[in-house]
Order: C-alpha cells, then sequence, then structure tokens
C-alpha cells in the first residue's frame, strides 16, 4: 500500500504502517497545486484539514482506496462521493476525545469561576474578591448536545461534580447511562443551567445556537463550544450575552475560522469578535480543546491500526 501524509502528522503513523511495509511518503510541505496533483499515485491519503477534498478533485483519482483523518471531523471530505465510489474514510475521535473533555472541564470552572479576569486583575495590581465571586458545578444541570466520543467523555468528567448531566443527540437512541440522562432538546433547553456542545459540523448544525435557539431556552445560561465554529452565530451570542441571557461562554471555536483552522479570516472581524475579545466573562482559545501532545500521538496511532486491521 502506497501512502501519502498532505498534512504534518505524528510520526507514529508513518512508524506504524512502515512496519507492515507500506509506503509513506510525506509531502505536507509543498504547495496545495503539486499536493492535489501527487494524490493519483497513492493508495491512501491522509489529511487533517488543509484542504477540501470535494468530488471534482476525488474524481481524479479512480485508484483511491482510502482517506484517513487524525481526530473527529470530517467535513473537509465529500462522504457521498466516497461512499458511491468505494473509498473507505477512516476518522481516530478516540485520539483526542479525552484531551477534549479535559479542556471542556477547565474552561467550565475557569468561566464560572471567573478564574481568568481574576489572573489579569491580580497581575494588574487590583485586588477584588467581592467581584469574583463565583458559582459551582455542583447541583446545576448540564446539557452536552451531541453524545457521541467527546459528549460521553464529556460526561464522564462531569460524574464526579454532583451535577445533573442530561444529552440531546438527534441520531442516538437509548444510551442513558450511569453519566447521562437522555433527554429531547426541548427538555434540554427547558432545563439546563449550562449547555455544552459537542457535535459535527453538518448543514444541520450550521448555525444550531442562534437566537432562536437561545431565546428557547427557559434559563439564562452559560455556553461551551469546543465542537466548530459555525455552530454558533456570534451576532446572536453577543446580543444575549448584552442582555443576560447567556451568562457567558467559552469558545475553543470560532465562526471566523479558516477551514484549515490554523487562523481567522481577518477580513471577516467584526463587531461581534471585538465585544468577545474583551467580555470579562468569554473565553476563547485557538481551536485547541483536542490538542494535546498526548492526542497528537494517539489520534495519529489510532488512525492508522484502524486502517491496517481492515486492509489485513
Amino acid at each position: 500500500m502506497k501512502v501519502c501524509l498532505i498534512d504534518k502528522i505524528h510520526p507514529s503513523l508513518t512508524d506504524t504502517f512502515k512496519s507492515k511495509g507500506w509506503t509513506v511518503d510525506d509531502i505536507h510541505h509543498y504547495s496545495d497545486d503539486f499536493v492535489i496533483k501527487q494524490i493519483k499515485e497513492y493508495d491512501g491519503i491522509i489529511i487533517r484539514s488543509r484542504l477540501k477534498l470535494t468530488a471534482s478533485i476525488l474524481a481524479n483519482y479512480p485508484n483511491l482506496k482510502f482517506i484517513g483523518r487524525p481526530g473527529a471531523g470530517l467535513e473537509n471530505i465529500d462522504l457521498s462521493y466516497c461512499e458511491t465510489n468505494n473509498i473507505n474514510v477512516f476518522r481516530s475521535p478516540e485520539g483526542n476525545r479525552d484531551a477534549v473533555a479535559e479542556h471542556a472541564i477547565g474552561s467550565l470552572i475557569s468561566l464560572l469561576r471567573y478564574i481568568p479576569k481574576a489572573n489579569n486583575e491580580v497581575k494588574s495590581g487590583t485586588w477584588n474578591r467581592l467581584s469574583n465571586r463565583g458559582e459551582e458545578i455542583m447541583n446545576k444541570t448540564i446539557g452536552i448536545i451531541g453524545y457521541g466520543y467527546m459528549g460521553e467523555a464529556f460526561a464522564k468528567r462531569l460524574s464526579s461534580f454532583g451535577a445533573t448531566v442530561i444529552a440531546y443527540d438527534k441520531y442516538k437512541s437509548d444510551f442513558s447511562d450511569s453519566y447521562v440522562k437522555k433527554v429531547s432538546l426541548a427538555e434540554l433547553q427547558a432545563t439546563a443551567d449550562i449547555i455544552s456542545l459537542h457535535t459535527p459540523l453538518t448543514q444541520e448544525t450550521k448555525g444550531l445556537v442562534n437566537d432562536s435557539f437561545i431565546k428557547s431556552c427557559s434559563k439564562d445560561f452559560w455556553l461551551l463550544n469546543t465542537a466548530r465554529g459555525q455552530s454558533v452565530v456570534l451576532s446572536d451570542l453577543v446580543q444575549h450575552l448584552k442582555t443576560g441571557k447567556i451568562k457567558g461562554a467559552s469558545l475553543d471555536v470560532l465562526e471566523i475560522e479558516k477551514t484549515s483552522f490554523e487562523d481567522v479570516l481577518i477580513n471577516q472581524q467584526s463587531e461581534a469578535v471585538n465585544f468577545l475579545s474583551q467580555a470579562d466573562n468569554v473565553i476563547l482559545t485557538p481551536h485547541v480543546a483536542g490538542w494535546t501532545h498526548q492526542s497528537n500521538e494517539k489520534m495519529a496511532r489510532f488512525l492508522a491500526e484502524k486502517i491496517i486491521a481492515f486492509y489485513e
């Protein structure tokens, strides 16, 4: 099997493939045009988010057998084309679910306890205990939207905090367990004090948290998003941060990210982004929830093992 890496991938993937006698070429440092032309030489592609593998691109490679994507998201791959043309698609969400869950826990605690705000104040010489009196997770209701690998890992971490954890997932049934209770979206919106997104980016989840969604929530609530930036409409989020309907938000992903996730679209910086960057009750991080040294290795290794198991 001949495989090319078109993004920078942890060497454990290459080592695993080569241990089986597979050929691996790392072409991530070449231009996009060069990479696209070279794909036809290979049986398999390993990609992160650098390119959008559309049907028009994939149609040029009739011998392609598989595409592998370390991590969870597959929105940059035309899955319908792959299914129709017998191109197997592999991913490895098991590799970064723990990192995402830990980040979500850290973000939630930081948000409820005003840790970033208090840190900045003390470092600038202000010692204000009263305005930094925070909230506890205990006895709150936490609503998880999307109960896949990431949502489940987050629910497990929450089990020791004494909170009520509920989850909504349109495409799963009977997943209630010792960590979470399955509910409808309407019930989640009626009862949640905290809402955390763990959904893939699809046409259904694009713009999911918008003005209508927020107004449909019975309580004022905190929002966490470690999933995809386009699932939250930033202008609507800001509107409801100003009214207090949303008490605070921790966003690891933003609507204005480039598709590669490596930067933001500068020309789309807006009043909403400026507001978020200055708000004391908002935490922003650069799409790093699932991005640890350990997850980098695990995503690559798990992906390679899955692909080899399928073909051998």
